[in-house]
């Protein structure tokens, strides 16, 4: 090891909490770093995909987003969220002020923002840093380079492609243009067997469906007790099904199961939560807190 990843591991173990590098902890499930480990640093962070994979996360979920000069940006909003982030002054963002528009930026002006160290209050154990939205590309060689350094199994990741009607062309580009730019990036680096990429926005399914029959997609949906409409209004049956963990029954595990899904249900934080959701069944878990996943 040279001197300067010496240093690097040195660091890291500092600002990550001290937790010790010591080798992959294993899971018999999905077990999902959401936003990398959202509980623990500031969300959709190379930091917080290097500290969800210290704890062992078999697969980091990302959000995406596209910049004025076409990078993928890690960013769970289309703009500059104000529960997050300071604008490049310092300065307070207003709660409704949604101008701040990623897509009407280019990387270096997004690079000025700072959003992670303003104090969020949903998640108290939040280390806090100064640190910018990182592009995907560097999420992907970041966390490689820091998993065979350390030893550590590759992570697959779990990426969602936000969209939305409204937003087509004022805060992103419209779905087959964003998938396409998106799969070239994935293409060009880790590649596609290592991904899935799921959407609120059925029509980034039906379009990869359609376009892309070899990505594995997992349809993201908010109330599991109506899977069978949501289904038959998506069109098609993905390889996953994500719903909010809370209306998720054993029933529609099996149901699901007996149709060749797999079910890996969001964002489930507590231990209890995640223990009851895997003795029903489900594949895989996605959590702000994967330091509370079960080994199992």
């Amino acid at each position: 090891m040279t001197s300067n990843m010496k240093f690097l591991k040195n660091i890291l173990i500092v600002l990550l909490g001290g937790f010790p590098i010591s080798g992959f902890a294993q899971f018999s499930y999905d077990m999902q770093g959401h936003r990398g480990a959202r509980g623990l640093m500031p969300e959709n962070t190379i930091p917080a995909m290097i500290k969800a994979l210290e704890l062992g996360s078999t697969r980091l979920e990302v959000d995406l987003a596209i910049s004025k000069d076409g990078e993928v940006i890690v960013s769970h909003e289309p703009y500059m969220n104000p529960l997050i982030c300071w604008d490049p002054e310092g300065a307070e963002i207003l709660s409704d002020d949604k101008s701040h528009n990623i897509y009407q930026m280019t990387y270096q002006e997004i690079q000025t923002y700072d959003c992670g160290s303003k104090i969020h209050p949903g998640f108290p154990q939040q280390v806090k840093f100064h640190v910018t939205k990182p592009r995907l590309k560097d999420v992907f060689a970041v966390v490689d380079q820091y998993a065979d350094n350390f030893g550590y199994l590759k992570p697959n990741y779990n990426i969602e492609i936000k969209s939305s009607p409204e937003g087509d062309g004022v805060y992103h580009p419209e779905v087959g243009e964003f998938s396409e730019i998106v799969l070239k990036l994935i293409q060009e680096t880790i590649g596609l067997e290592r991904v899935n990429i799921q959407s609120f926005d059925f029509r980034v399914l039906q379009y990869l469906h359609k376009k892309h029959p070899d990505v594995e997609l997992a349809m993201l949906v908010s109330n599991a007790a109506e899977y069978e409409k949501q289904l038959e209004e998506l069109g098609f049956q993905p390889e996953i099904y994500s719903p909010h963990f809370s209306a998720l029954s054993k029933e529609a595990v099996q149901v699901l199961h007996e149709r060749g899904m797999k079910i890996v249900p969001w964002t489930v934080n507590t231990a209890e939560q995640m223990n009851a959701l895997l003795d029903m069944g489900v594949d895989g878990i996605i959590t702000d807190y994967p330091n509370l996943a079960p080994k199992r």
